[in-house]
């Protein structure tokens, strides 16, 4: 009788386990001020931000150029990484083949050494 799994129909189901329930009351005037002034605020000190860039125009002329640059340093970037990559795994392999290389003429020395006994069976 334990082994009896019963559903419990009151959970909601599991895909909406994430979703916050939106309240559906409206804001009052106080606080629909208060983030309109906080906005208008926001939006002044970009403003002021943006003023103090010196050479806005110069700096707009020069963006295709400076992305195509970009472009190029990024795949300079993957090219000498697939070098450096390329110079690790030889050396790794290398030094994995020199040890596997000496692991074996070790085990043929141990099996040329080795004395030979003769077991007899009945």
């Amino acid at each position: 009788m334990a082994d009896l799994n019963i559903p419990n129909l009151n959970l909601n189901s599991e895909k909406y386990i994430l979703k916050k329930k939106l309240s559906l009351r409206r804001k009052s005037k106080k606080r629909l001020f208060t983030e309109s002034f906080f906005l208008f605020i926001l939006s002044v000190l970009l403003v002021y931000i943006n003023y103090l860039i010196p050479n806005k125009s110069l700096l707009l002329q020069n963006l295709p150029t400076t992305i195509n640059k970009s472009f190029l340093l990024i795949f300079n970037l993957f090219t000498y990484l697939y070098e450096i990559f390329l110079v690790v795994f030889i050396f790794v392999s290398s030094f994995i083949s020199c040890i596997l290389m000496v692991g074996s003429l070790y085990r043929l020395l141990r099996i040329s050494k080795r004395e030979s006994k003769q077991i007899t069976y009945k």
